[in-house]
């Protein structure tokens, strides 16, 4: 029903390394972090740049070979937006010279926001009121990071991917699987920034407010409770197996629980793909960044099924299965 037809994303010139990081906390080393998340480097933005100055050079790549003007729709997926108001869209559209009788609209959602995005992008699709959407996931999570929060600058980078998102004429119509859990908004949250003022912090959490807490062991319980039922679900209500799928691209989190997950949900090593060494963890820019890298070393072909799964803060999650 829909398919992805370009993909490009931008990574902040700014590198931060595992060597950098042990400089800054000599009880870490290098090879200690590298082992534990499998990241060697992230992308740090600069102190003026912004997720929307990202999406622009992002969606400037794709506009490269593909022409501006039949871009009728643009979804923006930030936690971390320019403003509160106005839209970051339509700030976008105004620096991309868009025309301007198009759509546009921000959703607030991190690590699964891509495949909520799709599934934005196939209802306007599907309902006849886009024909081509660009889909933007754009985040700057080191700016809510704490300079001493060693295990969170270790994990997240920054980045910005853009995709074109189009009707499909010969693919199946799959199906999205999403999911919602409130309960566990707690468990990694960025308590003061917006409006709510009597709030509390967490107990444990060491740094301000305003800086982002994450309870890494619950985080990781989430996911292995509810991810390997996600993949069947999607399966499932696809009408396929696990040999009907030639990758399984997950959101990029750490190796370490991506590889607990492949084994826990039974899914051979060669159609799982990982791939964040050289980015970090760039929240909902994750899945489409690996994809580009996918397509540019040769690994995705035509006609290739994945099934993409995005989880994370909120707690949300998503999956579908794509025809590449």
């Amino acid at each position: 029903m829909i398919k992805i037809s370009k993909i490009e994303y931008y990574l902040p010139q700014s590198v931060l390394t595992n060597d950098d990081l042990e400089k800054l906390f000599p009880e870490w080393s290098s090879e200690r972090i590298h082992e534990k998340v499998g990241i060697s480097q992230r992308h740090i933005s600069s102190d003026n740049e912004t997720v929307l100055d990202m999406a622009v050079k992002s969606s400037e790549k794709i506009f490269e070979n593909y022409d501006r003007s039949k871009v009728d729709f643009i979804l923006f997926c930030t936690q971390s937006p320019d403003y509160f108001l106005p839209t970051t869209a339509c700030l976008l559209q105004d620096r991309l010279k868009l025309r301007k009788n198009i759509g546009a609209i921000d959703f607030n959602l991190g690590c699964s926001g891509f495949v909520y995005g799709l599934a934005f992008a196939k209802g306007l699709i599907s309902a006849g009121i886009a024909k081509s959407i660009l889909l933007v996931t754009s985040e700057t999570y080191s700016k809510h990071i704490h300079p001493e929060d060693k295990g969170n600058r270790s994990i997240f980078g920054d980045a910005s991917a853009s995709v074109i998102v189009e009707k499909a004429e010969n693919s199946c119509d799959y199906q999205f699987c999403l999911g919602t859990d409130g309960s566990g908004a707690e468990n990694l949250i960025v308590k003061k920034g917006a409006f709510k003022k009597d709030f509390e912090l967490n107990p444990e959490h060491e740094f301000n407010p305003e800086n982002i807490y994450m309870n890494g062991p619950e985080i990781f319980n989430f996911t292995i409770e509810n991810i390997p039922g996600l993949v069947k679900e999607t399966l499932m209500v696809n009408g396929m197996d696990m040999d009907d799928i030639d990758h399984f691209v997950f959101h990029q989190a750490n190796s370490f629980m991506l590889n607990y997950l492949r084994k826990k949900t039974k899914i051979p090593a060669d159609k799982f793909y990982i791939d964040m060494e050289k980015t970090g963890n760039t929240v909902s820019a994750t899945i489409p960044i690996a994809l580009k890298n996918m397509m540019d070393k040769g690994i995705l072909k035509e006609g290739d099924k994945i099934l993409m799964a995005g989880f994370g803060v909120g707690y949300s999650w998503g999956a579908t299965v794509m025809e590449m």
